[in-house]
């Protein structure tokens, strides 16, 4: 740029952006396709009770480390916060399942956490401490996973998940002031305080608040409108996902080469601006990050647009939160940027790259923000740096419709405790004008990679049915003494992994329910191959010869599978006694339940099967099995087409 060699320096810079693209897209598209995108919607599902295939695996959290440094090193309008909250939780996933036996890394003394609820509880811990590295906002992270990851919140959960972010905070610290000589490059730049703004005076009037109430509104409205054309982007992309890893990466690569050219080519439609008379501060900026780059201005003059789009996002957002420089940036070359980074936040998301929603959000906020600032600024006394900070509070309150975690994590970003009743209120205002849209961005997402989350609440229509209504299909069950072969074809015909188990005469004076088995349980008495030839109790003996974390919750990828079992075919009409290894006391509803108080209930307990037992005696002792399935308004209005479902976002 120096010799006046554009084309050159435009082939250098998108060189260099599709090289690191290509890289970031190459190990997502072959190593671990669930590393793409934030990563939050899928810890939110996980923490939800829906365990899928690889979101927590080891291979995800390399991609994640790895592909999120490429990714934002190339370039693109992505954050690093988002997929650092699911590299906390992939951290946690491992630690709690004792390591990877596939990488050869296993700690005996972490098998503590072998049931459901403590690795959940651990990895809410792991999310927390993503949020807190990320933005340094250790109790920030604490209301993140309060707020917007656990589905199931204890007061024990709180102190864990607070002295997680509190040992996270000391770290950060440590390495901060081994690294405030600048030997880690750009790492702790600005301290535990990332964007300081504590500097501007915050004294408002009347005037301000009816600013700050406008900007709540925007905020809403361009919040719902980015959730809408999110949702219509990872629609095409998910048909483009599916013809293959290379159409992948030639995705990355075309959304590369657009973001290299709109950073480097609307940067000249910007005039060239004197550089302030300030000593105190370095213009044009030359070879770092700063508030003036020179571009393709002479000697003493600055580009405000190259300032933006050529720094890091990191500064980028400082430039925009800077107070006391009310001029620095013309009207028009706001608009510009936000226009910019508005769409590009839209189309980078959903390709095969880490990426978080946080800074591209924070960026377009800041920058209409600071617009807003200006046009107020002959009746405002507020800055216009901290106008750019209101702006993205209601931008980030308009997407992710979370409000008492971001006030605290803005707080802890800029140390400007002063501002805390205009973010309450801007916060407030984005997401219930939002909410008449739409819903919140990361619910979304979980709704388009067809998840069976389940809501706090029951659906209206819900009220309208009873618990029998949705049990679907003949329910398999099991005899408390079973024979071998007729339990191999159950777990090969069917995808079930809960079966209730019946007692019969002469076990029993009629028939009843002993209780429900777990297909894992299965495998590992069937792995055991303790039969017998009769049909006999054989009582807690059997379970003397197992040890007590064959029936643990195994980690991702390590149970017994199917495929494991070597049964021949003299042994198939052996018997087999479920008694020792059936769950006697299971949750059960009267079949007359109405179906919205059997779905809060389900949510409330976390469960994974509910029992639906008959209301009258002399039928058979259970009706069927409730699953998170039968609570998705897709399989109910399968059922019942004529419901109208109640217009909800």
């Amino acid at each position: 740029m120096s010799k006046d060699r554009y084309f050159a320096a435009f082939a250098a810079f998108a060189g260099c952006n599709v090289v690191l693209a290509i890289a970031a897209g190459a190990l997502c598209a072959f190593i671990a396709p669930a590393a793409a995108g934030s990563g939050i919607p899928e810890v939110k599902a996980y923490l939800n009770g829906i365990d899928s295939y690889s979101i927590l695996a080891p291979s995800t959290l390399f991609v994640k480390i790895f592909g999120s440094i490429l990714g934002v090193s190339a370039g693109f309008v992505v954050g690093k916060e988002g997929p650092m909250v699911h590299t906390g939780a992939c951290i946690a996933s491992i630690l709690g399942q004792g390591g990877s036996r596939r990488y050869h890394l296993t700690w005996k003394w972490l098998r503590y956490f072998k049931n459901d609820r403590d690795r959940r509880d651990l990895i809410t811990c792991g999310a927390a401490a993503g949020v807190a590295a990320a933005f340094r906002a250790p109790v920030g992270g604490v209301l993140f996973a309060l707020e917007e990851a656990a589905s199931w919140w204890r007061s024990a959960l709180l102190w864990r998940t607070f002295f997680t972010t509190a040992v996270v905070a000391i770290v950060l610290r440590a390495f901060i002031e081994y690294c405030s000589t600048g030997n880690c490059g750009l790492f702790g730049q600005g301290g535990l305080i990332m964007y300081d703004v504590s500097s501007a005076q915050a004294s408002y009037s009347g005037a301000d608040i009816l600013a700050v109430i406008l900007l709540g509104v925007i905020g809403g409205i361009l919040g719902s409108l980015y959730n809408f054309l999110i949702d219509k982007v990872l629609r095409i992309y998910s048909i483009i996902n599916e013809w293959g890893a290379y159409f992948k990466i030639l995705l990355v690569i075309t959304i590369s080469l657009l973001t290299s050219c709109c950073a480097f080519g609307l940067p000249w439609l910007a005039q060239c601006q004197a550089c302030p008379t300030d000593s105190s501060v370095s213009c044009p900026t030359v070879g770092e990050s700063g508030n003036y780059e020179s571009f393709q201005c002479a000697s003493g003059y600055y580009n405000d647009l190259a300032s933006l789009f050529l720094n890091t996002n990191d500064d980028a957002i400082r430039n925009l939160f800077s107070t006391s420089t009310k001029k620095e940036f013309n009207i028009s070359s706001l608009l510009i940027f936000f226009v910019a980074i508005y769409f590009l936040g839209i189309i980078t998301y959903g390709i095969a790259i880490p990426s978080g929603l946080f800074i591209p959000v924070i960026l377009a906020g800041a920058c209409y923000g600071r617009l807003v600032g200006r046009l107020f600024e002959s009746v405002s006394e507020l800055d216009t740096g901290l106008y750019a900070l209101l702006g993205a509070a209601s931008f980030l309150g308009g997407t992710m419709r979370m409000t008492v975690s971001l006030c605290v994590i803005l707080l802890e970003l800029t140390n400007d405790l002063l501002l805390l009743p205009l973010v309450m209120l801007v916060l407030l205002v984005s997401k219930t004008v939002a909410d008449s849209f739409n819903k919140g961005v990361y619910d979304q997402i979980v709704k388009l990679k067809g998840l069976p989350y389940m809501e706090a609440h029951a659906e209206p229509y819900m009220r309208q049915l009873v618990a029998r209504d949705v049990v679907t299909g003949p329910i398999i069950m099991f005899s408390g003494i079973e024979k071998v072969g007729t339990i191999l074809h159950a777990l090969r015909t069917t995808g079930h992994n809960g079966f209730p188990v019946i007692d019969e005469p002469p076990f029993s004076e009629s028939a009843e329910l002993c209780g429900i088995v777990l297909r894992s349980h299965l495998l590992v008495l069937l792995k055991g191959k303790n039969f017998s030839r009769e049909r006999v109790i054989s009582g807690e003996e059997i379970l003397q010869k197992y040890a007590a974390f064959d029936f643990a919750k195994p980690g991702s990828g390590k149970g017994i599978k199917l495929e494991d079992l070597d049964i021949d075919d003299e042994e198939m009409d052996l018997y087999i006694d479920l008694h020792p290894v059936t769950n006697a006391s299971p949750y059960t509803v009267v079949e007359t339940m109405s179906l919205a108080k059997a779905a809060i209930l389900f949510r409330q307990l976390g469960l994974r099967h509910m029992c639906v037992v008959p209301k009258s005696q002399g039928r058979p002792p259970i009706v069927g099995i409730l699953t998170r399935h039968d609570f998705m308004p897709e399989h109910i209005l399968g059922l019942y087409p004529h419901i109208k479902p109640h217009k909800r976002f």
